[in-house]
C-alpha cells in the first residue's frame, strides 16, 4: 500500500506519467488510454498503489459492493455457479478483479467440494495482497493470476462483478453534425484539459442523437468478452454491473453520458481532477457485451436485472432467515431505487447446455 507520506510524491508522478504520454502523442491522448493510465499506470495508478477503495462508509474507502454489503449476495449467487460447474462437468472458478475477497470467501463457503480450484485473475498488487491475507485459510484451492489466461482449451466458470465499468472506454461527442472523439491535452497552464477531433468512429447505435450528447464506447470490454470466449472451451461466465441495453444507452435523454468518479462515497463527473486519487468507472453496454460475445463464439444464457437474478436465485428465502441488519442490507440488492434496478446480470455458456436458473423470470434477452 502507498504510505500517506509517500500520496504527494506519487500523485505528481503519475501526472508527470501522464503529461509525458500526452507528450509523446503529439499533444492529444485519447480517453481511453488517459483512464488506463489513471487507473492501472504501475505502482502509480489508483487501483495499482493502495487498496483502500472498496469498504463500508465511512471506513476510509471510497465505494462499497454488494459482495461488502452482506453475503448474502454471494450466497444468492452460488447455486447459478453450482449449477454451471456441474453442467460444464469442472471443478473451476475464475473470478476476475476481486476486491476486497468478500465474494471470493463467501463464495468458497457456500460451493464447498464443487470448487477443487478458485482462480482470481487480479491486476493491483495491493488488492492482492488483501485477497491473500482473507483467503489464506482455503490454502492451496485458490491461486492468483496477474493477466486473463490464455490457453485455449480453458473449462471453468468465469465471475465478475463490477469489473466491466472499471475498463477504459473511448469518449464521443456530436455536435450536430458529426462526432468527434474527446481526448486530454494540456492547457497553457499545465493542466489537464479537454480537446476533441475529428473521428470516424460512431456509436454502435442508430440514435437519434442531439448536439453536444457525450457518450462512450466501450471497445477493451468487448475485446475482453471476445477473448474470454475464445479461451474458453466449455463452461459458462456471469457478469453482474450496471449499465443498459444499447436503445437505453444511447438514448437522447442520456445526453452527457454515464462517465463518472467516485471518491469517499460521493460521486464527480470530472477525471481529469486528482488522478489517481478515486476511481473512474462508465455504466456498461449490455448489447455491445452480449454482441462480443455472440459473435466470438459465447451463447447468451439470459440477461436480467440484479433483482431479478438474486430472487430466482432464492435470496428471499435467505433474507427470511436472516437478522434485521442482514434483511435491510440486501434490501439494497433488490429495491428498484438502490442496486436492483439499476444492476444488470448476463450470463454466457460454452461447450455446454442448460437453463440457467438466474434466468427462469425475467428474462430480458430480447431487450439487448
Amino acid at each position: 500500500m502507498c504510505a500517506t507520506t509517500e500520496h504527494h510524491s506519487v500523485s505528481s508522478r503519475l501526472h508527470a506519467a501522464i503529461r509525458q504520454a500526452i507528450e509523446a502523442a503529439q499533444g492529444w491522448l485519447p480517453f481511453d488510454r488517459y483512464m488506463s493510465l489513471a487507473l492501472y499506470a504501475p505502482d502509480l495508478g489508483y487501483y495499482m498503489c493502495h487498496d483502500r477503495q472498496i469498504g463500508a462508509w465511512p471506513a476510509g474507502s471510497d465505494f462499497v459492493t454488494a459482495p461488502e454489503l452482506t453475503p448474502l449476495f454471494a450466497q444468492a449467487l452460488a447455486p447459478s455457479l453450482r449449477q454451471a460447474l456441474v453442467a460444464s462437468g469442472t471443478q473451476t472458478v475464475i473470478e476476475f478483479g476481486a476486491g476486497s475477497g468478500a465474494l471470493a470467501e463467501v463464495l468458497l463457503e457456500a460451493l464447498g467440494g464443487a470448487v477443487a480450484s478458485y482462480r482470481i485473475v487480479e491486476l493491483s498488487g495491493p488488492l492482492r495482497a488483501r485477497q491473500m491475507q482473507r483467503l489464506a485459510r482455503f490454502g492451496a484451492r485458490v491461486s492468483w493470476l496477474e493477466q486473463w489466461p490464455v490457453a485455449s482449451a480453458l473449462e471453468a466458470v468465469v465471475v465478475g462483478n463490477e469489473v466491466l465499468d472499471a475498463m477504459p472506454v473511448q469518449l464521443l461527442v456530436f455536435d450536430g453534425e458529426q462526432w468527434r472523439e474527446r481526448g486530454v491535452a494540456l492547457a497553457a497552464d499545465g493542466s489537464l484539459a479537454w480537446r476533441d477531433r475529428p473521428t470516424g468512429l460512431r456509436p454502435p447505435h442508430d440514435g437519434p442523437f442531439l448536439p453536444g450528447m457525450v457518450t462512450e464506447i466501450h471497445a477493451q470490454a468487448e475485446a475482453f468478452v471476445a477473448s474470454l470466449a475464445h479461451t474458453l472451451a466449455r463452461g459458462a461466465a456471469f457478469f453482474i454491473d450496471y449499465g443498459f441495453p444499447a436503445a437505453e444507452y444511447y438514448h437522447p435523454q442520456r445526453h452527457g453520458g454515464t462517465l463518472m468518479c467516485h471518491r469517499a462515497h460521493q460521486a464527480d463527473p470530472d477525471p481529469l481532477v486528482d488522478a489517481g486519487e478515486k476511481d473512474i468507472t462508465a455504466h456498461v453496454n449490455f448489447t455491445g457485451i452480449a454482441l462480443a460475445g455472440q459473435d466470438a463464439g459465447l451463447d447468451v444464457l439470459g440477461y436480467t436485472s440484479q433483482a431479478r437474478f438474486l430472487l430466482n436465485n432464492g435470496i428471499a428465502d435467505a433474507m427470511a432467515r436472516a437478522d434485521a441488519r442482514e434483511r435491510a442490507a440486501a434490501q439494497k440488492l433488490v429495491v428498484e431505487h438502490e442496486m436492483g434496478e439499476l444492476f444488470k446480470v448476463i450470463g454466457f455458456g460454452k461447450g455446454c447446455s442448460f437453463d440457467a436458473i438466474g434466468f427462469t423470470s425475467g428474462d430480458r434477452s430480447h431487450r439487448l
